[in-house]
């Protein structure tokens, strides 16, 4: 039998789920499973309510970034706008209240780029990405526990930030280089 025919069905089935922390945002866990194979394996799995991301631009293809600094890094980085997806609200309404959040920018004409997994071995997180054209601009309304620095930045120059490793981070490098592709396509 040939390898790549071995196992038809690569589902694994929780045979027991073990809470080992639950915080505000992060919820761990250390569960049991059945492998396709029959045997067990334990998975350490980091449950995350999921985020989205924006790409928003300007009548001249500028994006608007954040500069943050990111404690797990210990370092300020630079990304698009994003955050975490609160109850109640579609991802793309989150988009829309972070962006003005962090940006005090108001969008138009939305268009969904899709979802990102940005870690599939260990975490279930999604981050929704989208897109849109600036409409206003004003006063930033970030978290008390928020500290950010806007800045515009062109499509083109961001393109390369990226391609040069100036953008380490996963979800503003995959929105930038999807939207880059679509408007040089004339999709968007």
């Amino acid at each position: 039998m040939d390898i790549m025919e071995k196992y038809q069905d690569l589902t694994e089935k929780t045979i027991k789920k073990n809470l080992v922390f639950d915080g505000r945002v992060l919820h761990v866990y250390n569960d049991e499973v059945s492998l396709p194979d029959g045997n067990r394996a334990m998975r350490e799995i980091v449950d995350h309510q999921g985020g989205v991301c924006i790409g928003a631009l300007t009548e001249d293809n500028e994006l608007y970034f954040v500069r943050q600094f990111r404690y797990a890094y210990n370092e300020v980085t630079l990304e698009l706008p994003a955050g975490k997806l609160e109850k109640g609200q579609t991802p793309l309404e989150n988009g829309k209240r972070e962006l003005l959040e962090e940006t005090g920018c108001i969008g138009y004409s939305y268009v969904s780029l899709g979802a990102l997994y940005p870690s599939t071995g260990y975490t279930n997180e999604i981050i929704h990405l989208y897109a849109c054209r600036v409409k206003s601009v004003g006063d930033m309304r970030p978290d008390e526990d928020e500290f950010l620095n806007v800045e515009k930045i062109p499509l083109e120059k961001a393109v390369e930030l990226v391609l040069n490793n100036m953008i380490p981070d996963s979800k503003s490098q995959v929105l930038i280089l999807k939207l880059d592709a679509l408007l040089r396509a004339g999709k968007i």
